[in-house]
């Protein structure tokens, strides 16, 4: 399910012919209504770049909120299990790096950008409500910088906007004091997460307290090198 307000329905054309597979144009901040029997659902609806929660920013939290809501009713009426992708944004400006999951974060609720922040705390703490009261069946992932196929070239994060300057023989712009790091994780690597998280019995994970994960490349890149001219 998707109203594709940022993606394009192009990037199904290898999956549209599956005999399981059913592409819903929707968005899931209105009523949701599955006739048949769900076993799980993965909530990955949100604006993602800064470009693009910078332009809906009401969308946006109505999403993390609304939407969030929407998909939990879902997931209690049909006793299946919900996996909500949140973010590295939850952790807002940190004060420590590398970040645990243990750390609450350095959050400004009301900044020009914080929407997603904000949208995606919301959506945690609703989706932990749930389970402490409905008993929902619940896991959340935090998923840091991630990269692959079909980016958009506009989307506005640092890999699409290294690699189109570079093709255009524009120079490489570097933001703030250069003194920014990333860590990277292919978008394969990412999904082979979620896979694993979804999959793990609820028993295993409250043996391991674990119902929240970061999930991304474990290695810390900087951002400017200084022998690039």
């Amino acid at each position: 399910m998707d109203n594709v307000i940022n993606g394009r329905v192009s990037n199904l054309n290898h999956r549209v012919a599956h005999i399981d597979f059913q592409f819903i144009r929707n968005s899931v901040t209105k009523h949701i209504s599955i006739e048949e029997e769900v076993d799980s659902i993965l909530h990955f609806a949100s604006t993602a770049s800064p470009k693009d929660y910078s332009s809906y920013p009401i969308h946006t939290l109505t999403v993390g909120a609304i939407g969030t809501l929407n998909a939990l009713r879902l997931v209690r009426s049909k006793n299946a299990c919900f996996c909500l992708a949140s973010t590295s944004e939850v952790y807002g400006s940190p004060l420590e790096s590398p970040q645990n999951e243990a750390y609450w974060g350095n959050v400004n609720p009301v900044g020009p950008r914080n929407v997603y922040d904000e949208a995606k705390r919301f959506a945690e703490s609703i989706a932990m409500a749930y389970m402490r009261e409905h008993e929902v069946n619940t896991r959340i992932i935090r998923i840091f910088n991630t990269y692959g196929l079909r980016m958009r070239p506009s989307d506005g994060k640092v890999l699409p906007n290294f690699i189109i300057q570079a093709l255009t023989g524009k120079p490489l712009t570097i933001y703030r004091d250069r003194s920014q790091t990333r860590s990277f994780c292919y978008v394969d690597d990412l999904l082979g997460g979620c896979y694993r998280m979804l999959t793990t019995s609820a028993a295993s994970l409250d043996l391991c307290s674990a119902r929240t994960i970061n999930l991304g490349g474990n290695e810390e890149i900087s951002i400017y090198h200084s022998h690039i001219e």
